[in-house]
């Protein structure tokens, strides 16, 4: 929340080019407690002083010689540094009124003042100001937050990808639909449970090779998206020898829990398991 001190604190430019009207919102906004009022009485002033002494609220007159309150809105539009144009316009014109807040103006006053509504409308608009700031602070930290932890989860996923390939033969990473989305080493030749991306003949051939029970055991676990840890399987090579290797896996869930699909390392082992 903003306390009544942000408020108090908040730095107040006064622009009007009649030094009478100028020294009375000054006497106002003392007596009221502000601390930080600054005035001008040149409007061609305001957007070089705002981008020197960003300011909470600028009280605007209209009708001024020179350069008119509409204009000097217009120049304060290009301040790259702030979106939100903290101007009360000043006015005694009430067909102003809807042209002002048209140019960006967030409230207004009407001559002759009535103080206790200046003071009221100063008081909610910087609130509303400070507010404003305190959300766009916020922003702009979790943003730094996002990026920051999203390089650290990227150098994490790069240390982890780069351990699992020199620990392992092959890594992969699935999709949700079972469709390969990273492939690291001979993932296609040596996980059997990916036949579907064989077809025909050669499907069928590739099936054959593979130990039903194994093969039945390993599908299943994939299919209740359970992880598994060094599952051994098997197969017959053509030249009649047996090839046994190991693999492990785990399924992957987005930050709401949803199924996102599978990643998992393998190798081969078969001279573990010779016997001797």
């Amino acid at each position: 929340m903003i306390s009544e001190t942000d408020i108090l604190n908040s730095r107040v430019l006064i622009v009007d080019d009649q030094p009478s009207n100028v020294e009375l919102l000054e006497q106002v906004l003392h007596d009221a407690g502000y601390t930080c009022v600054s005035s001008t009485t040149a409007p061609q002033e305001v957007c070089a002083l705002h981008l020197a002494h960003p300011y909470d609220l600028i009280l605007l007159d209209l009708l001024m010689p020179g350069m008119d309150g509409f204009q000097v809105m217009e120049g304060l539009k290009e301040n790259p540094t702030d979106a939100y144009l903290p101007v009360l316009v000043i006015t005694a014109q009430p067909n102003h009124k809807l042209r002002a807040l048209v140019s960006g103006a967030k409230d207004f006053i009407t001559k002759p003042f009535d103080l206790i509504e200046v003071k009221t409308r100063i008081h909610n608009m910087l609130e509303v100001r400070l507010l404003y700031k305190k959300l766009e602070a916020y922003t702009a930290q979790l943003e730094n937050t996002v990026l920051e932890r999203t390089a650290e989860l990227r150098k994490s996923e790069a240390r982890y990808q780069r351990l699992t390939e020199l620990s392992s033969d092959w890594y992969w990473e699935q999709d949700e639909q079972g469709k390969f989305t990273k492939i690291f080493g001979p993932v296609l030749e040596m996980l059997g449970i990916l036949g579907e991306d064989l077809e025909g003949e050669n499907r069928n051939a590739q099936t054959a090779r593979w130990d039903a029970k194994e093969r039945e055991q390993l599908e299943a676990n994939l299919a209740a998206r359970r992880p598994f840890l060094d599952f051994v399987y098997s197969r017959n090579n053509p030249d009649g020898t047996r090839q046994y290797l190991m693999v492990s896996g785990e399924p992957m869930f987005d930050s709401i829990g949803r199924f996102t699909g599978y990643r998992g390392v393998g190798k081969e082992v078969t001279d573990n398991l010779k016997p001797n």
